[in-house]
């Protein structure tokens, strides 16, 4: 038997729902319905796709996770090569899900997605902020199209595409003793208190930059809010080191700030969009990634010398 998108519809949204009642509701189908669908799909590719739990729902199996990811690239092609068959392919209409890490978001998206609708009026952005592991999850279980990311621990199965380089700096209060300095060591700083942005991954890449200097840093404050790093820094709490570089020189609260690069030789960081590796991408998500590469590289772009930086080499 071959599933019918009906059916793959259903699963998904007891995949989403993580119950049979949500997704009946989601839908607006009889939970039989749900039911019948799961079990079909089972019985045709002779696979369990979900662990019944007594009273506290449905989980995906790890052979029903991947199936969830190709049933949603299928839905999204169909979608696709509807769209194409009434005649809208030129134009490319329809939703796209787009995931960014949460530092840099308000620096990228805000200009991307005005470029995007100049390009493409018809394509509507469900735009997803987080940190790195919950977008890599996201593409996994093909919840999202693209993650625009940092190449930072990413897997054999996640494709990077680099479109900027971005170099660390150490972020300092504008009284600081080494603020007037056009670049400043870590080896300088490492006896003072850090402000450490505490983001999953993130915390441990920043802290693997100073062991590998062998310098052992003085943590001080830990917080997932990049405006709280700059907020505490700005009123001389610690310095910081980060990648995202916002034109402002204050912090929420109107304290000043400076960044400097980083004397030490650090690896940069590239900034690109990461995809599922064997996932097809649809027309509109290379799309957003053609009007992405356009955007970077834009002279308006905060990243675009460094972004020319990586297209020569």
């Amino acid at each position: 038997m071959q599933p019918t998108l009906k059916q793959l519809r259903y699963f998904l949204a007891a995949a989403d729902a993580a119950s049979v009642t949500g997704a009946a509701r989601a839908v607006h189908v009889s939970q039989p319905s749900i039911s019948a669908a799961i079990a079909q799909l089972e019985a045709a590719f002779s696979v369990q796709l979900f662990l019944r739990h007594h009273a506290r729902g449905l989980s995906l199996t790890p052979a029903g996770r991947t199936f969830a990811v190709e049933a949603r690239a299928l839905i999204a092609h169909a979608a696709d090569l509807e769209q194409h068959a009434s005649g809208l392919g030129a134009g490319l209409a329809g939703e796209i899900d787009i995931g960014c890490f949460i530092t840099f978001a308000p620096l990228l998206m805000p200009g991307l997605l005005r470029a995007l609708a100049r390009a493409h009026p018809e394509i509507r952005v469900r735009l997803y902020e987080d940190h790195t592991e919950a977008l890599l999850e996201g593409l996994r279980r093909g919840r999202i199209d693209l993650a625009a990311t940092y190449d930072l621990n990413l897997g054999p199965d996640i494709a990077f595409e680099a479109l900027a380089e971005v170099p660390l700096h150490v972020i300092l209060p504008a009284r600081h003793r080494l603020a007037r300095r056009p670049a400043v060591a870590l080896a300088d700083l490492v006896d003072e208190p850090l402000v450490l942005l505490g983001l999953p991954q993130s915390r441990d890449y920043f802290l693997s930059v100073f062991y590998g200097l062998r310098l052992r840093p003085r943590v001080a404050h830990e917080t997932p809010s990049f405006d709280m790093v700059r907020g505490l820094v700005a009123n001389g709490h610690g310095y910081s080191i980060m990648h995202s570089r916002p034109a402002s020189t204050r912090a929420l609260d109107g304290m000043r700030l400076v960044y400097r690069p980083v004397v030490e030789k650090v690896r940069p960081t590239q900034l690109g969009l990461a995809r599922l590796a064997r996932a097809r991408p649809r027309r509109m998500a290379e799309a957003f990634a053609e009007v992405c590469r356009g955007h970077i590289a834009g002279a308006g772009s905060p990243f675009a010398g460094r972004a020319r930086a990586v297209g020569q080499g």
